[in-house]
């Protein structure tokens, strides 16, 4: 009977904490754009860090969430772009898209595969720019999207996916380490 309490104890444990996480990561994803609003190289950081730590952390259908919320953050607190931001209505399917992209390739190449974790970040990151970039890039040339988006959506997603990725590193570290 021990050994019954001392499994479930042990899964409700793990329970606990997988929800602290998920909620962290929602919390992080939606409030960072009311906290800071500027500049966008630090809200992307720290997003992208979120992004990556629930691909490390959390289950297939806890992640979903979290792949969303950055947007709706973005779009609710209407600062990042300024008089831009009822553009980014277009773009909230390509940007759920690319940050799943971030997320479960890093899963893919660290978890499943046990790639390094900055080749992982590298691949993971590189394939959510060039699709954000392509998708933008489409949307400009349509007459759907400003010019001024290509800038955004270019190399400064591989700049904060890179940085967020690095400062979730030490952050996982420091998780691992409890």
């Amino acid at each position: 009977m021990n050994y019954i309490k001392k499994i479930f104890d042990l899964v409700q444990t793990e329970v606990l904490f997988e929800n602290m996480h998920f909620f962290s990561y929602l919390f992080v994803c939606f409030f960072i754009p009311f906290v800071l609003g500027h500049p966008q190289w630090l809200v992307g950081s720290l997003v992208n860090c979120a992004l990556i730590l629930g691909a490390l952390n959390l289950k297939f259908e806890k992640v979903l969430p979290v792949i969303m919320m950055p947007s709706i953050g973005v779009l609710s607190a209407g600062l990042l772009f300024g008089t831009y931001t009822m553009y980014l209505l277009y773009l909230i399917p390509f940007i759920w898209v690319g940050n799943g992209i971030l997320v479960f390739f890093m899963k893919y190449y660290n978890l499943h595969k046990n790639r390094n974790y900055f080749l992982s970040l590298t691949l993971s990151s590189t394939f959510k720019t060039i699709f954000l970039f392509f998708s933008v890039f489409i949307l400009v040339k349509l007459a759907i999207l400003p010019t001024p988006f290509l800038v955004s959506f270019g190399m400064f997603q591989l700049y904060t996916a890179m940085i967020g990725g690095s400062l979730a590193f030490g952050v996982q570290k420091l998780i691992k380490s409890f």
